[in-house]
């Protein structure tokens, strides 16, 4: 792939190969960070590499039947345990059928805030946690997907975009332990619908 430097009048501005000032990391009542060092500002280049699923979407992987799933109607489904958990729970969201968000069909759009009320709620009967933080970043694949992760209760330094940090750095879950919490939200999740799957398929 033939790339150049991206130019826009905003690209312009940027101090290419400069090492940033990271003290607006260190402040505010959210950070933890009481050190930063950024990599210097790298060359930001175009076309970008395409995204997982965009040049064959049937390698897609949220197409393809995770060994991980915990939970799925026919519209939906969630993943969870594939990897360490710092956090109480920590799992994947995404719609059975392969589309981006700008061009998700309504009935995905139309299910996705009832499904994510219902994940909130699933996740918070997990013991411990006092809140559910959804992200989506959508930069790995073009197949539309939510993170759910779970704050745990009295964990004020994990409150917004800092809780996913945590979760790369607390000790993981004793592996029963994270078993339970995928059981625990697997269930609440199918009482209203859907199949759970709580053990590894």
């Amino acid at each position: 792939m033939d790339q150049q430097p991206a130019d826009s009048p905003y690209h312009r501005t940027l101090p290419i190969g400069e090492r940033l000032d990271p003290t607006p990391l260190l402040e505010g009542p959210l950070t933890r960070f009481e050190d930063v060092r950024l990599p210097p500002l790298a060359e930001m280049l175009v076309p970008e590499e395409p995204r997982r699923g965009v040049e064959d979407p049937s390698a897609c992987p949220h197409c393809q039947r995770h060994p991980h799933r915990i939970w799925e109607d026919d519209t939906w489904h969630v993943d969870a345990g594939w990897t360490r958990m710092g956090l109480p729970y920590v799992g994947g969201l995404a719609p059975n059928e392969h589309c981006r968000l700008d061009d998700a069909p309504p009935h995905v759009l139309a299910s996705l805030g009832p499904l994510m009320q219902r994940l909130s709620l699933a996740i918070k009967q997990v013991p411990g946690v006092a809140r559910v933080h959804f992200s989506r970043w959508g930069d790995g694949s073009e197949h539309v997907h939510l993170w759910a992760l779970a704050r745990p209760a009295g964990m004020m330094q994990g409150r917004g975009a800092m809780l996913a940090f945590w979760d790369d750095v607390l000790p993981p879950l004793d592996p029963a332990m994270q078993e339970e919490h995928l059981r625990i939200v697997a269930e609440a999740l199918a009482v209203d619908g859907g199949t759970a799957y709580p053990t590894r398929q």
